[in-house]
């Protein structure tokens, strides 16, 4: 079990799928959402949780204030999962979910109405190239000013990045990695070099 950390449904607990997903610990979940919360960056916003697993992140979010969260997980039996999950926060909170049981390359193929805030948390298996691929697909479903947050096992390189995308930081807890990517447009005058604010733990 996992749970939604804060927000409307705070310390409500969610299943977690029984084989196959990783969740993202609530450690690394509190940093990130505390500092989604301090930029504005979550409330209103339309959120796309790819590789949902749980559906821990988009949830998170929508306890926390999000309009919408649109789940995708081709796992039919964490989709399951999440369809439980998202009911159970929907009650507490209220807001819009959808769950969509397909691959994320396949659901970002379609046109969609643009995203504020994405978060990507494949299995730490997944190839860079693969990733590159899902990246290069989310671009043209984005907002001006989106907010990208991507997992990935500490060891995993830097991603690579399509046009549309630059890296504005990246923070490490143990041996998870978080890169926090920008639309390329929203970051024209920040600073030439990317913060790294790794931690060793």
């Amino acid at each position: 079990m996992t749970r939604i950390i804060a927000g409307a449904a705070g310390s409500l607990s969610l299943e977690v799928p029984e084989s196959g997903t990783r969740p993202t610990s609530d450690r690394v979940r509190e940093s990130v959402f505390g500092s989604l919360d301090a930029s504005g960056a979550i409330a209103g916003a339309r959120v796309l949780d790819l590789y949902a697993g749980s559906g821990a992140l988009g949830l998170e979010a929508l306890s926390r204030g999000a309009a919408s969260v649109d789940l995708v997980e081709k796992s039919p039996r964490a989709a399951s999962v999440i369809e439980r999950n998202a009911g159970r926060v929907r009650h507490a909170v209220g807001g819009a979910y959808r769950v969509h049981r397909t691959a994320a390359d396949a659901y970002l193929a379609a046109p969609h109405e643009p995203y504020e805030l994405v978060f990507i948390d494949p299995p730490y298996d997944l190839g860079e190239d693969d990733l590159a691929q899902t990246l290069r697909l989310l671009v043209p479903s984005l907002a001006p000013d989106a907010i990208v947050v991507a997992e990935r096992a500490a060891r995993s390189p830097e991603p690579a990045l399509p046009a549309g995308l630059t890296l504005a930081r990246h923070r490490r807890y143990g041996d998870t990695a978080i890169w926090w990517l920008r639309c390329a447009p929203s970051v024209a005058d920040a600073d030439d070099h990317p913060r790294d604010e790794s931690q060793s733990r």
